[in-house]
C-alpha cells in the first residue's frame, strides 16, 4: 500500500495506482519473463544447486536492490598511522588468543562516523515517511562462508574496546564459518561493513542489507604515492564505497559521511574514541 502523500500526490495526477500495481503487493512495476535457454545444446553443462544461503538470501537482496535508490560514494582513507598502530598491538592481541584486524579499527570508525551522522544510524518505517534514528550501535559484518555470506552482529559496538570487537569478530568469523550462528547473531544491526580488503579489488558497489539504510564496503588498501604539498610520499591508502539509500540520505551527506570518516581512520586517536 503506498504511503497517503503518495497517494495524494497520484490523486492530483490522476493517476489510478491499482492500474500499475501487481497483484499479491509485488513492485510496481513488471518485467520480462526470464529466457528459457536449453545450455546443452550449445556444449557440456554442469548443474549445481544453490546454497541454502544463497536461496534464502537471494530474494532479499533481490528486494533490496530494485526497491532502494542506491547511490555509492567512493573514497579513500590513508591508513597509514593506522595500519603501524595495529601491527605494534598485533602481539599483545595474540598473547590474549586472538588477531588485531583492521576490521575491527573500521568498526569503530564507522561508530564514531555514525555518531556524527545519525541518519545513517537509521530506517525508514513502513508507510516511509518517518526516519527511525537508533540510539544503538549493532555493526554487522559480513563474512565469507563456504556456504555463502552471512551478515552477524557486534552489538553495542560503542561500548566495547577495540580488542574487545576484534575478539568477538573473531568468535563470530569462525561460528560463520562452521555453520553455528544462529538467526538472533543475524538481527537487530544498525549498520553493515562488507570487507574485500584480504581478497583483492579496487572499488565496488556493495547492496544495502534492509532495514538498514547505508553499508559500507572496504577494498584491499594499496601503498601509494602521495603529495603533501612539497613532495610525493608513500601512503597506505584504503580504498571505500559507500552504499546508501537516497530517499533517506543525499548526495552532500554522504560524501560528508566519507569525508569525515577517512578522517577517522587516518587518526588513530579518534579510531580508539
Amino acid at each position: 500500500m503506498p504511503a497517503p502523500s503518495v497517494r495524494k500526490f497520484a490523486r492530483e495526477l490522476g493517476v489510478d495506482l491499482s492500474a500499475p500495481a501487481p497483484a499479491g503487493g509485488g513492485m510496481p512495476f513488471s518485467l520480462p519473463a526470464w529466457p528459457e535457454v536449453d545450455f546443452a545444446k550449445f556444449g557440456p553443462v554442469e548443474i549445481k544447486p544453490l546454497s541454502r544461503i544463497q536461496r534464502l538470501s537471494g530474494p532479499y537482496l533481490h528486494r533490496n536492490w530494485v526497491s532502494i535508490p542506491h547511490i555509492t560514494q567512493f573514497d579513500e582513507a590513508d591508513i597509514t598511522e593506522l595500519e603501524s598502530f595495529r601491527k605494534d598491538s598485533s602481539a599483545q592481541a595474540e598473547k590474549q588468543g586472538f588477531k588485531l584486524t583492521m576490521l575491527a579499527f573500521l568498526v569503530k570508525a564507522c561508530v564514531t562516523a555514525l555518531k556524527q551522522f545519525p541518519n545513517f544510524n537509521a530506517s525508514l518505517d513502513k508507510g516511509g515517511e518517518n526516519v527511525i534514528v537508533k540510539n544503538y550501535y549493532h555493526i554487522g559484518v559480513a563474512v565469507d562462508t563456504p556456504g555463502g555470506l552471512v551478515v552477524p552482529v557486534i552489538r553495542d559496538a560503542d561500548r566495547k574496546g577495540v580488542f574487545d570487537v576484534a575478539k568477538e569478530l573473531g568468535e563470530i568469523s569462525k561460528l560463520a564459518r562452521d555453520g553455528k550462528l544462529k538467526a538472533g547473531d543475524m538481527q537487530g544491526g544498525t549498520f553493515s561493513i562488507s570487507s574485500l580488503g584480504g581478497i583483492g579489488g579496487t572499488l565496488f558497489t556493495p547492496i544495502i542489507n534492509a532495514p538498514e539504510v547505508a553499508i559500507l564496503g572496504v577494498s584491499r588498501s594499496q601503498m601509494r604515492p602521495v603529495w603533501n604539498g612539497k613532495e610525493f610520499v608513500p601512503r597506505l591508502m584504503l580504498p571505500l564505497s559507500l552504499s546508501y539509500d537516497h530517499r533517506v540520505i543525499d548526495g552532500a551527506a554522504g560524501a560528508r559521511f566519507t569525508t569525515y570518516l577517512s578522517s577517522v581512520l587516518s587518526d588513530i586517536r579518534r579510531s580508539l574514541l
